[in-house]
């Protein structure tokens, strides 16, 4: 009889997953970046140039899920002494927390449209719920690569301090706007 739930629970698993759409995170089209305020006199801006991950879109059922990882040591600020002292100890600390994930746990829907993700941020091997505003949506047929393609702005403001990026404070603000450009194709 345990058997027979287990089977049936597995089955339900795989119907309730069977129309989620994956898209791979294309990483010459995405770049999650970021910025943050510089002693109150100018806003510094940096971008990180290697991302990967996959989207789990089921648009019927308006539902969703991502898996993200960025590679940290791919910190650009375009100065390269800057970039060396945002990847140090006191700073990023890539060489201890080579990578940043986030994993979107839930995507909302308003109608149609996806308008939100909740999830986590890991961060210098912290985790915070964060939650990123989808600000444009649009998945087209490519021209060039002959499948869908989903695009998307999205947006979120979290306080660094809160992951333990302490550097600067308070001289420096601990709050920290994220903006992510991405592109993903469907997967064959």
């Amino acid at each position: 009889m345990k058997h027979r739930h287990i089977a049936a629970a597995a089955l339900m698993i795989c119907a309730t997953s069977a129309f989620a759409d994956v898209y791979t995170i294309e990483p010459n089209h995405t770049y999650p970046s970021f910025e943050a305020d510089h002693l109150g006199i100018s806003v510094w801006r940096g971008k990180f140039t290697r991302t990967q991950g996959t989207i789990n879109l089921d648009r019927g059922a308006k539902t969703g899920s991502m898996d993200i990882s960025i590679d940290a040591s791919s910190l650009d600020f375009g100065h390269t002494k800057m970039n060396e002292e945002a990847k140090s100890k006191e700073m990023f600390n890539v060489e201890q927390f080579p990578k940043i994930t986030y994993k979107g746990k839930s995507i909302k829907f308003d109608g149609d449209r996806p308008i939100a993700v909740e999830g986590e941020l890991t961060l210098l091997g912290v985790t915070k719920p964060v939650t990123l505003a989808i600000n444009k949506f649009k998945c087209i047929q490519h021209p060039l690569l002959k499948r869908e393609v989903c695009g998307a702005d999205a947006s979120a403001e979290f306080k660094r301090s809160e992951f333990g990026l302490n550097y600067g404070l308070p001289r420096f603000s601990p709050d920290v706007k994220l903006a992510i450009q991405v592109e993903a194709p469907k997967a064959e």
